[in-house]
C-alpha cells in the first residue's frame, strides 16, 4: 500500500480543494488534500504542495516540502511567489489531453480567420446567402507557433495535418523525433525575426518570462505582413495592448483572437469588448483533466516513497 501522505494547496483565487478534492479521493485516496490553515495546525506532517497563484506568504508555514506542483502547465505565478523556498522542486503538469484542447482550440481560430466564419454569421443575421467562390488552400497560408513545448508540439502537429504550412520558434532545437511532420521549427537568436516576416497568422503559446513579458508589441507586429492575425493563448502580460490597437488601426494586423488579458476579468469598458476586429474568449482555451492532476501527484508521491529523488523538468532560470 503507498504511505499516507498530506498535500497543501495554496491558491489566492481558486478553492483547489474544492475543484480537486473529489478526483483525489478517486485516483489518490492515500493523499489528503488540505487547506492552508488546517495544514498549519501540523506543518511537519505535510509532505508536498499544490499550487496556483499562491498568496505572497503562502511558503513560509511549510518550510520541509518535498516539492509543490502546479495544477496545469504554466509555473509562472508559483515561481513569481516570494515566499517559495530556493531549492525547492517546481513541477507542472504535462496532461496530454490538455495539450489537444489546447491543439483543437487553436485550429479553431486559424480557421475562423482563414475561413472568415464571422463573415457568416453576419450574413445568418442579415438573411443573406452569399458563397466564397475562391477558397484560400490551407497549403497557402503560413502558420507560426511561439513556442514549442508540448503544447506547441501537439498544435503544430494538428493544424499541419489540416494542411496548414506551420512553423514554429523554439529556445532550444528539438529532437528531430519530437517535430511533427510537415512542421519547420527553427532556433537561436534570430530564429523570430526569420520567420516573422513569412507568417500570415502567429500563435502565441509562449511561458511568461522576463524574455517574453511584453513581446507582443509594435515591435514584432512590424516585422508581420501587413494583414496578419494574431492569436494570443499565452499570458496576458505578454501583449501591449495599445500596440494592438495601434497595429490594428495601420492594417499591420488585420484581425486577433485574444483568450488572455493583463487583467482578468476583462473589464466590461475595455476597447477590446467592441471591437469587431478582435474575437474574445475568457481564457478558455484549455484545463488540465483533475484525474490526471492526481495521477500525476500520487507518481511523485510514489518517487519519495521508494526513496526516488523528485524530477522536475522546470527550469527556474529561465522561468519555466
Amino acid at each position: 500500500m503507498p504511505r499516507a501522505r498530506r498535500c497543501v494547496w495554496l491558491s489566492a483565487t481558486l478553492d483547489l480543494g474544492a475543484i480537486f478534492g473529489a478526483d483525489f479521493r478517486a485516483h489518490a485516496p492515500h493523499i489528503e488534500l488540505v487547506d492552508a490553515v488546517t495544514a498549519a495546525e501540523d506543518p511537519a506532517s505535510v509532505d508536498f504542495a499544490l499550487a496556483w497563484k499562491p498568496a505572497a506568504d503562502a511558503f513560509i508555514p511549510f518550510p520541509k516540502l518535498a516539492f509543490v506542483s502546479s495544477i496545469a502547465a504554466g509555473v509562472d505565478n508559483i515561481l513569481a511567489c516570494p515566499s517559495l523556498p530556493q531549492g525547492l522542486p517546481v513541477l507542472r503538469v504535462r496532461d496530454d489531453d490538455q495539450a489537444r484542447m489546447m491543439a483543437g482550440f487553436a485550429a479553431w481560430h486559424v480557421l475562423w480567420h482563414h475561413r472568415g466564419m464571422g463573415d457568416y454569421l453576419a450574413q445568418q443575421r442579415d438573411g443573406v446567402w452569399q458563397r466564397k467562390l475562391r477558397k484560400q488552400p490551407a497549403r497557402e497560408v503560413r502558420i507560426l507557433i511561439l513556442g514549442f513545448g508540448h503544447m506547441g508540439r501537439v498544435a503544430a502537429g494538428v493544424l499541419s495535418g489540416l494542411g496548414y504550412d506551420v512553423r514554429a520558434v523554439a529556445r532550444r532545437a528539438p529532437d528531430p523525433a519530437l517535430v511533427p511532420d510537415g512542421v519547420t521549427v527553427l532556433a537561436g537568436p534570430d530564429a523570430l525575426d526569420r520567420l516573422l516576416p513569412q507568417a500570415d497568422m502567429v500563435i502565441n503559446l509562449l511561458p511568461l518570462t522576463e524574455d517574453t513579458r511584453g513581446l507582443l508589441a509594435a515591435d514584432l507586429f512590424a516585422k508581420l505582413p501587413a494583414g496578419a492575425v494574431l492569436i494570443q493563448l499565452g499570458r496576458g502580460e505578454q501583449l501591449i495592448e495599445a500596440d494592438l490597437l495601434a497595429a490594428l488601426d495601420a492594417g499591420q494586423l488585420s484581425a486577433a483572437s485574444l483568450d488572455v488579458f493583463q487583467v482578468e476579468p476583462l473589464p466590461a469598458d475595455h476597447p477590446f469588448w467592441r471591437d469587431p476586429r478582435i474575437l474574445i474568449t475568457p481564457h478558455e482555451a484549455s484545463e488540465p483533466d483533475a484525474g490526471a492532476l492526481a495521477r500525476h501527484i500520487a507518481a511523485v508521491a510514489e518517487r519519495l516513497d521508494r526513496g526516488l529523488p523528485v524530477e522536475t523538468s522546470v527550469d527556474r532560470g529561465a522561468g519555466y
